[in-house]
This record gives structure tokens, sequence and C-alpha cells, in this order.
């Protein structure tokens, strides 16, 4: 199944060449999945975990179809998603590219093609379950995030059944709250906190952990 990760062993879906194959395919239906996996009340509950003023430069690390990124344009005045799957891309720039304030990268999330401090804030919701090194993608959004401000993750919560948690680690990372704390704090961040969203179907579906970058 792959190397040791953070927590265990890798997943399927944890190897980048096989998720860009997985998004070539799922990307034709990825928003009807997911509407029902992230919903607009909890993209809601997240974004104002973010706090933010309105003026800033925010960055959506692993994009996708830009569902996460239309919500962030609410909030922020200029937004650059960034996804490794031109797949995905593609279905954020049909349902995004004519608005102002936001553009597009293909890049990794280990391996971000920003500057150091490039942005105001840092946002990732459904794509660190895929990252095969959690901790070095923090610490990257960590890098490219001005000192103080903030680093909002999304995830999935760990399936409480030992069947469940055992299906769902072969395919990708869940994860508990210690864990992500564990991960946020190995990363460098500092006051963290986490919550638990639920969706329509399933309480605390996903943890939501925000962190701030320290001033050095």
């Amino acid at each position: 199944m792959g190397l040791t990760r953070y927590g265990g062993v890798m997943g399927v879906l944890e190897n980048k060449s096989r998720a860009r194959c997985f998004y070539k395919y799922l990307s034709k239906v990825y928003d009807r999945v997911n509407s029902v996996v992230f919903t607009r009340p909890m993209r809601a509950e997240a974004l104002a975990m973010l706090d933010l003023e309105g003026t800033e430069r925010v960055l959506d690390v692993g994009c996708g179809t830009g569902f996460g990124t239309e919500g962030l344009l609410a909030y922020a005045e200029d937004v650059v998603g960034v996804d490794q799957s031109p797949h995905q891309l593609g279905k954020a720039r049909e349902r995004l590219d004519e608005r102002t304030g936001v553009s597009f990268s293909l890049g990794d999330a280990e391996n971000l093609p920003f500057e150091d401090d490039a942005f105001d804030a840092a946002w990732s919701s459904g794509s660190i379950e895929y990252w095969p090194r959690p901790v070095l993608g923090l610490r990257e959004m960590r890098r490219v995030v001005e000192p103080g401000g903030k680093v909002l993750v999304i995830g999935p919560n760990d399936p409480q059944s030992w069947i469940g948690r055992r299906v769902a680690d072969a395919i990708m990372l869940f994860y508990d709250v210690e864990e992500a704390d564990e991960m946020f704090a190995a990363a460098g961040f500092v006051d963290v906190e986490h919550k638990r969203l639920s969706s329509r179907y399933k309480s605390d579906l996903a943890i939501v952990s925000v962190g701030t970058v320290p001033a050095e």
C-alpha cells in the first residue's frame, strides 16, 4: 500500500499519480458527489473560523473544482487556487474564471509554487487526505502565509468503528482531533483550534483545524 506516512500506512490515493488519474474521471461528477459530503452550510461554518476582513489575499490549496474557492471569494479580495489535477482545475476555471479577484495555478501542495509570505491566509478543503506527507504540506502552507496569518484545513474525521477505520485508511488519510493537533504542532503552527463539522446525513463528518503562523 505504500510507505509509512503520518499516523500509519499510505492509502492507495495518497499516491500522486494515482490521485491524478482518479480525478481525471471523478472531475466529471465531482461537484455532485462533493455536495453530499461538503455542503454549503459546512463551508460557511468553516469560513467563519478563518475570520477574514475582506481585503486579504488567500490561497486555496487543493482547490479541486473551485467549491471552496467560490466561498472564499465572498470573504477575500484576491483568491488563488492551486491543484495538482489539470482536470479539476479545468472545472474550477469553468466555474469561476470570468470573476474578478481569482486565479488558478497547477501545483503540488507539498511544493507550492509561491514565494514566502505571499498570502495573508490559506485554506484547504478536502485535499489533505490525499497528501503523502501531510505535515510537509502544512509546512508549505505556513511558509507562504505571512506571520500572524491563519491557515485552515478541512479533512475527514476518523471513522468510529474498527472496520470503518481499516477501510478508510486503505484508501486515504483519515485522522482524529488529537492527530490533527499533532500535525499542526509538527508543522510549526501556534494557537491551533479544531472543530468537527456535520453534514445532513452524518455527524462529525469532517474536522476543521485552524492554526496561526508564528511571528519570527
